[in-house]
Order: structure tokens, then C-alpha cells, then sequence
């Protein structure tokens, strides 16, 4: 099967921009072959001729913002050390005057990156921290009806909607902060954070965090993976990459996306075979035969995946561990990855906590992955598991697989109830990626509720703009950016002091001005949609 795998890679970084000029306005087959790596032949030549320009200029397009990306890539890094350093300084001395006093005093707090108090650039963004009416979630958690009212109800649960978006914009910042808002602030479970493998990237890139409602028979677990970071270039390189590799079944899925979950590598497109079919082989034997000794820093005793990576138990990363018969055994897997490691500890999870359901979730690439974990659970069979699903709620997440894609998820989340909820705000650029046309083929699939700049809500299959660049939309594009940023100052006044916007968010508004799609990203506007979300053609759940 590996050989005769059907799979595209874009790869930006093999030719130049000559090359790039020459294949995108000639067609010059040598300077296509030079980013584009195709399993059956070069790619042109199995489109049809019409197909062609449409084709290349899209892959243009790609390549090219894919090489500014990787161009910038370090000075993003650098500045965004500097800008979390210069914020996280201010909000550790009390703002600008505050700051002066303690240096005039000598008493000024340096940010510790890593630590309990180091915040990201996204949590300056939108500081708050407390649920919306976590206090009837919680209580209808505990009654013996609440799952049966999920279930007829088939839409999004407000309060439920609200801890997912929250749980993906706390998966941004670093371990401590999410254990500690997640135990003190929402009087919740934490029960792991883990950093793990992302064989293309060779780095330790990829984020997510489990919690339970309770410690005890816990009735709800949540997965939370950590989104695109505004200055990570590798992660916005992701998210225009338009690289797929087909999957018997499933059909063709983003490969990013598939490299972020840890199955697979493009630079050998037969990890991904391997990675999906044969290890799963081997992790599901040692999952029903192995147990590890407990991690530190979790509530259950983890399996063999969950020694594999970093997480907060600051245990080894070494992949070869004792178990508790006192013998130990070697993974074939250098390092970790995040679907097995959170397949590993969900069904331990799932098997401690008898009447528990798990929902999965994230912002942006974060997403993605959200989607894709539960994917692959169907892939490979895991019915017992998808049966304890209760729903996926994303956030602004990019496209991940073609309509094949979505009709072999469609038949396991929309049937007897929906499960699958795809939140996108107004004009998010990133909903919009990768391109849907003809010959990509990139589809979204299941309930898009979709909101408009006055958080009016409306249930539609495709948000409106779909591929961002349509001309008709460009003036109304600019117009709404305008009045987003109109409206950051007022939305205090409108809906209370919870909802005012720091000067952070605000220049980001501003920066909307010219980028609108970037500025529709930022989770302030998910949380107010979910908060303040007034609806059109849908009703969801009353308090």
C-alpha cells in the first residue's frame, strides 16, 4: 500500500522565485517539479488542460505567502519573545505608571517565561478567565438527564459552547497556567498537558490538555488542543499549505495537519502508512497488555504512549520505561505523538470514569486537530470509544480533508444527533484555508454556525466568502474591519464591563484595517459570539 499511495506535497522551500515566475506564468514543467511532489507523476499533467491556470495560480499563491512566511520566520520568533516579554512586564507591575514606580523603587518583577504568571500574547488578548454560567453547567452536568438533553436537542449547548472555546484559548498558554485556572478558577480537574512530536517540524510542536469536570467519577473530559500561535511562522505555514495525502476510506486529509497528530512525515510519505496502520497494530496490543507506573501529574495511571513525551510531570522523555511487572519495553517511535498519546490516556480515562463522556476541541489549527483526532478513532475502529463521544466544538478551524473526507465523518457525528459544531466568526481568514476550488477539493463539513460582526447567528453549510478572495466582498471586507474597530471601544458600554477590550485587541483591529481576516481570528470575537450570540434560523439551548 505504501508504494502505490496517492498523495501531493507543496514543498515552498526547493526552488526560487524565478522558478516559481516560470511555473506560475508559463507553466514550465521542470520548475514545477522543483515544489511539487506527486505520487503518480508531476501533477500539471494529470489535471485537464481547462484545470490548469486555476491550478497553478493557487499553488502560486501558496508557495509564495508560504516563502514570505518562512522568510520572516525568525524575526516573528524574535518578536514575539520580545512582545510577551514587554507585555507580561507591564501586567506583572501593574501597567506603564506601575512599572515606573517599581523601577524608580527598585522592585520591578521580571517575567519568567514557563512560569505560573507568564501569560501568552493571545491570553493578553482576552483576559478573561471565568466560565460563562459555570455554575448551571455544573449542576446540569450532574443530573442524570443532562446527556439525554444534549441529545435531543442536537445543537450546541451555550454554557457547554463556552467551556470549549475557553479550553482552546487557555491551550495557548504554558502548563502551569492551565492547571492552575482549570483547579482554581473553574474548580475543575486538570489532568495532563502534553508537549508532543512533530516528526517534519523535528520538534516538540504540538500542544494539548485533558481536564475533568470532577476527580471522581467524573461525568465530563475535555480535550483541548492548543491552535496556530500568532508568531510561530511554522504554524501559519501549515495553515496555506496545501499538501494532502489520501487515506483508503477516508479519502485526502491536509498532511500538516496529519504531521501536528505525529502520523507521519512528508519527508518519507510512507510514515504516514506506518504511522496510521502498522503502529496502531502494535499501540492498541500494548494498550490492552501494558501498564505504566502513574504519571505525577495525573489523576490515572497512564499507558505506555504517555511516556513518551513531555508533559508536567517532568518525567524523561526516554521511550523505553518500566512497567509495573518491572520489566520495560522500547516504543519503535523516537518521541511522542499527540494522537496516540491522547488516544492512550482518554480510554484510560474513559475506562476510570464509567458514565463520563469526552468532548473534543480547539481554536484555529487547534481545530483541526480536534476534528482529526476523532477521525482517525473511526479509521481504526474504536467504536467503543466514538460511542462516549458527546461533541467536537472548533473555532475558526481551517479545512482538512476533501468531500470524501466529509462523508465518512458525516455518517459517525450526524447520525441520530449531530456532534460536530464548526464555530467561525465574520470574515476569520483562516476558515478560509486551504483554497476549495476544483482541484483542490477541500471541503468543510458538518454545522457551520456562523456569525456576523453584530453576533447574530445562523446556521449555514459553507460560511459566506468562502475562499476570502472574492472581489465582491472586498469593499464590505474593509467596511466591517472599520466598524470592528468602532465597535472596540463601545462594546463595554453595549454588554458590560467583561466584554471591554484592552489596547491590545484594539490594535489588533487596527492592524484589521489592512488585514481583516487576521483580526477576525483573534478568540475575543469567539467568545463574544458564543456569549453574546443572538440567533437567526437556529435555537439553542435556554438557562
Amino acid at each position: 500500500m505504501t508504494g502505490n499511495s496517492s498523495f501531493l506535497i507543496v514543498n515552498h522551500e526547493s526552488g526560487g522565485i524565478l522558478d516559481l515566475v516560470r511555473f506560475g506564468v508559463w507553466g514550465n514543467k521542470e520548475s514545477g517539479d522543483k515544489f511539487l511532489q506527486y505520487s503518480t507523476g508531476g501533477v500539471v499533467e494529470q489535471l485537464p488542460r481547462a484545470e490548469v491556470p486555476d491550478h497553478r495560480w493557487v499553488i502560486v499563491v501558496s508557495i509564495l505567502v508560504r516563502k514570505l512566511i518562512a522568510l520572516f520566520g525568525k524575526p516573528m520568533e524574535w518578536i514575539g519573545y520580545l512582545v510577551e516579554f514587554i507585555l507580561n512586564l507591564f501586567s506583572l507591575n501593574g501597567n506603564f505608571f506601575g512599572l515606573f514606580y517599581n523601577i524608580l523603587h527598585g522592585k520591578v518583577v521580571m517575567p519568567q517565561r514557563g512560569s505560573e504568571t507568564f501569560i501568552s500574547a493571545i491570553g493578553h488578548l482576552d483576559g478573561r478567565i471565568k466560565l460563562y454560567k459555570s455554575e448551571t453547567l455544573t449542576k446540569e452536568i450532574g443530573e442524570p438527564d443532562f446527556w439525554q438533553k444534549i441529545v435531543q436537542l442536537g445543537l450546541g449547548h451555550r454554557a457547554l459552547m463556552d467551556l470549549c472555546m475557553m479550553a482552546s484559548k487557555l491551550a495557548y498558554e504554558n502548563a502551569k497556567v492551565v492547571k492552575n485556572v482549570v483547579n482554581l478558577h473553574w474548580e475543575m480537574h486538570f489532568v495532563d498537558f502534553f508537549n508532543c512530536w512533530n516528526d517534519f517540524e523535528k520538534e516538540l510542536s504540538t500542544q494539548v490538555f485533558i481536564l475533568c469536570d470532577k476527580p471522581k467519577d467524573a461525568n465530563l473530559i475535555v480535550i483541548s488542543f492548543r491552535g496556530t500561535e500568532p508568531f510561530d511562522a511554522d504554524d501559519w505555514i501549515t495553515d496555506f499549505d496545501y499538501s494532502w495525502y489520501e487515506i483508503p476510506k477516508l479519502g485526502k486529509v491536509h498532511m500538516g495537519f496529519l504531521e501536528a497528530l505525529g502520523l507521519g512525515s512528508r519527508a518519507k510519505a510512507s510514515t504516514f502508512h506506518e504511522q496510521l496502520f502498522v503502529n496502531n497494530l502494535k499501540f492498541t496490543k500494548l494498550e490492552n497488555d501494558t501498564t505504566i507506573a502513574p504519571s505525577e501529574s495525573s489523576e490515572s495511571s497512564t499507558t505506555f504512549s504517555d511516556s513518551d513525551a513531555h508533559s508536567v510531570s517532568g518525567q524523561s522523555s526516554d521511550s523505553e520505561r518500566p512497567t509495573d511487572t518491572g520489566t520495560s519495553f522500547k516504543l519503535d517511535m523516537p518521541e511522542r505523538t499527540a494522537y496516540y498519546v491522547v488516544r492512550s490516556k482518554l480510554k484510560r480515562l474513559l475506562k476510570e470514569h464509567k458514565n463520563a463522556k469526552f468532548v473534543v476541541t480547539g481554536h484555529s489549527l487547534g481545530g483541526a486537530l480536534a476534528i482529526l483526532f476523532p477521525t482517525v478513532l473511526v479509521l481504526h475502529e474504536d467504536m467503543d470509544v466514538m460511542e462516549r463521544l458527546l461533541g467536537i466544538y472548533t473555532y475558526g478551524q481551517p479545512r482538512v480533508g476533501n468531500r470524501q473526507t466529509g462523508r465518512f465523518m458525516e455518517a459517525h457525528l450526524e447520525h441520530p444527533v449531530p456532534k460536530y459544531f464548526r464555530v467561525v466568526y465574520c470574515n476569520d481568514l483562516v476558515p478560509r484555508l486551504p483554497y476549495d476550488n476544483k482541484t483542490f477539493l477541500f471541503k468543510h463539513f458538518g454545522i457551520c454556525q456562523y456569525y456576523n460582526s453584530l453576533y447574530v447567528e445562523q446556521n449555514v453549510d459553507e460560511e459566506p466568502n468562502r475562499n476570502y478572495f472574492g472581489l465582491r466582498f472586498l469593499i464590505p471586507l474593509y467596511l466591517n474591519a472599520g466598524w470592528e474597530l468602532i465597535r472596540s471601544f463601545a462594546v463595554g458600554y453595549m454588554y458590560g464591563r467583561e466584554y471591554e477590550e484592552c489596547w491590545e485587541s484594539v490594535m489588533l483591529r487596527a492592524l484589521g484595517l489592512f488585514l481583516p481576516g487576521i483580526s477576525a481570528h483573534s478568540p475575543v470575537d469567539y467568545v463574544n459570539s458564543v456569549r453574546l450570540g443572538r440567533q437567526r434560523s437556529t435555537q439553542m439551548s435556554s438557562f
